[in-house]
Order: C-alpha cells, then structure tokens, then sequence
C-alpha cells in the first residue's frame, strides 16, 4: 500500500469511534492493531469461545488501547448496547471450522447467521450511520470452472461453513438495499500470519505448515502437492479492509481480497522448511474430512477491488512467511 494512500485510510480513522467483533481473534486483533496505530478508538467484542481462536495475547501490545467486551455476538441486549455510536463496524465473529462444521453444523447457523442478523437489527434499531464490513470466505465459491475466480463465478460452496458465510453475505446485502445500513462484504481467501491459533490445522493449512517447520516436523503435503492457492499475507488483508471502509464505492458490493498469483501446497512447505530452517516433508493422502470440502485449484480475480478500492497485496510469499516464523518463534509459548 502506498504511503499516500496509508496516509488518507489514517486520517479517515484518526478519532473514530470503532467495533470489532471477533476482535481477539486472527485477523481481529491484527485489524485492531492497526486501527489503534491509526488513532481510532476500538472496543473488541468477543465471547472467547474455546476453539475458536480468541487469544488475550493477540492484543497484548495494545491492551491499555482499547476496551475489550466479553461477550457474545448473539446476545442482543450486549449487541444493542454495543453498536451505539460507532462509526465503523468489522464484522469479523463467527465460527470458520471448516472441519467442525462437519460434525456440529448448529454453531454455524446459530454464531454465523444468527450473529449477523443480531448485529443489523442493532444497527437499523440504534446507528443506522454506521458503516460495515463484513468478512466472509472465498469457500463460498467452491469448485470453480475457470480460474481466476471473478465476483461473478457461479457460487456453489462445499460446507455448511461456507454456506452460512454466504447467507450472511447475502442478509447484509438485504439490510443494505432494504434498510440502508451501509455495508461492504468481502471474501477472504487463504490467510496466514501473526496473531493465528496454533493448536490445530482445521483454521488454515498454511499456519500449520508454518508451526510444523518451526517444530522441525514432517509436513504432510496432501495428493501430489500441486494444488494452487492464493496465499495472502495478513497485513496485506487488513489492508484491504480497511481500505474497502474508507471507500464509499464499495458499499454495496462484494470483493474478492486475494491474489491473483497463485502457488502449490508444495511450493509453501518447501518455503516453509527453508525459512524456519527446519523441518521436512512428504507427501501424504488426503483425510476424508479434508477430501470432502478440497474445492481443487483456486485463486482469486483481484481485478474488481483493484479497480473500486485501490488495493493489491504487496508481501511475497516468502517474505510474508519469514515475518511468520520470527513472530511466532519470539512469542511460541503463547500460541503453542
């Protein structure tokens, strides 16, 4: 990003009254972090749910910055209470367990569906000004045709997961044409970095290839390894964010937040084992839980936000995983 455009997303956010739900967790807390560099005031709202990624240390270096509020997005006296006044909403709460989802679909409907719903209706009832962005997934478009995948890719998603991210995307578009809360919806596509929940692989494969070369472990690369994905750095995705809030244009639309440069499970592990200077790796089949929502091939036709928003990510693979490796090794007793 720019220096000049980092300039004006500050200054839009300089004094501003800010929520973020879900803000303890992976791309929360790394959202409020840069959001409190920029002068905004945040409050965090997070039910701390076991599993799903809340960490108190993600915002350990703002902790004296921002005011925390435990509680739960589907609580809708909390909810009522907490939008009022807010000038930016991130909805970024919800359960994103592709795996779990398989197992116990209720948390999806209930936390993803319900959750959204609560947080409008608090809106249109008490800050129907508030400007929104709601984080969904690029799983909402399952297996693809043609790559890359453009806004307009037929939508087919594989799991009840990505299903209800995709009704939440939809019920924001409704509030938004029919009661005029202003809200931008994004999907995110394969997220790693600083800040993620280390305990296990269902959140994202690429962390965890990241914390098995930290630990000098064999990473199993799944079928032959040559599936491509679009690896985004998270830095570059809360850029994106962020410039998607400051941008009138994009309320109303939903944006691809990827890259359009892809590589392979392969080509990761093997950065992976060369940056932590550790580790191997081997090829391995897939799982049935993993075989039953792999969508193939995927990246992401960035062209649509490049062209309304003005943001294109900016950190290579490689270096994108370095800066992984030194967070995560400075800080591993919090996250292992």
């Amino acid at each position: 990003m720019g220096e000049d455009v980092n300039e004006e997303v500050k200054k839009t956010f300089e004094g501003k009254e800010v929520l973020v739900t879900g803000g303890l967790g992976f791309v929360g807390s790394n959202l409020a972090a840069k959001l409190v560099d920029y002068g905004a005031h945040v409050v965090l709202l997070d039910a701390m749910i076991p599993g799903l990624g809340g960490n108190l240390f993600n915002i350990e270096p703002i902790r004296d910055q921002v005011v925390v509020n435990f509680s739960d997005i589907r609580d809708e006296h909390s909810v009522n209470y907490i939008v009022r006044g807010k000038d930016f909403i991130f909805h970024l709460a919800g359960q994103n367990d592709h795996v779990l989802s398989l197992a116990d679909p209720f948390q999806d409907i209930d936390i993803n569906i319900k959750g959204s719903v609560v947080l409008l209706e608090a809106c249109r009832k008490f800050n129907p000004t508030a400007r929104l962005v709601y984080t969904g997934t690029r799983g909402e478009y399952g297996s693809v045709a043609k790559l890359p995948a453009s806004e307009d890719t037929p939508i087919n998603p594989k799991g009840l997961y990505e299903l209800s991210s995709l009704t939440s995307q939809k019920i924001f578009k409704i509030y938004h044409d029919n009661h005029g809360i202003h809200s931008a919806t994004l999907r995110l596509t394969n997220i790693y970095g600083e800040r993620a929940q280390m305990h296990h692989s269902r959140f994202g494969v690429a962390n965890w290839f990241i914390r098995q070369a930290i630990d000098g472990e064999t990473i199993k690369v799944f079928g032959n390894g040559q599936i491509l994905r679009d690896f985004l750095y998270v830095q570059d995705c809360v850029d994106a964010i962020l410039m998607a809030a400051c941008c009138e244009e994009a309320y109303g639309e939903v944006l691809n937040v990827g890259d359009d440069k892809a590589s392979s499970f392969l080509e990761l592990a093997k950065i992976a084992i060369e940056e932590a200077g550790s580790g191997n790796w081997e090829f391995a089949p897939f799982t049935q839980e993993r075989a039953a929502q792999e969508p193939g091939d995927f990246y992401s036709d960035i062209s649509k936000i490049q062209r309304i928003v003005g943001w294109e990510p900016t950190t290579p693979l490689r270096e994108g995983v370095k800066q992984t490796i030194d967070y995560y090794r400075r800080n591993k007793a919090e996250y292992w």
